[in-house]
């Protein structure tokens, strides 16, 4: 891929997108160039986008009571989806 990665590529892959594959791009044009702020720019950028657009599963809770309470939850989402489907 690395003799078709163009700044071009990049932009139809975000307009289309596709961040991982713009990502991977704008990656390679960043290696070519390491001085080009533009590409710098635009890789920081997709980077904190795919970050939030995957966030980290909340923590399990700890007590005793905390996991009783989560469970409980858990389980009230999956009657629900049943009742549903």
């Amino acid at each position: 891929m690395d003799e078709i990665a163009t700044k071009t590529l990049a932009e139809i892959y975000l307009k289309q997108g596709y961040l991982q594959e713009a990502y991977e791009i704008y990656k390679i044009l960043s290696e070519r160039d390491p001085s080009d702020t533009e590409i710098q720019k635009k890789l920081n950028e997709l980077g904190k986008q795919m970050d939030a657009s995957h966030p980290s599963p909340p923590p399990l809770p700890l007590s005793r009571e905390e996991k009783i309470r989560f469970l409980e939850k858990w389980l009230t989402n999956i009657r629900g989806r049943k009742k549903g489907g």
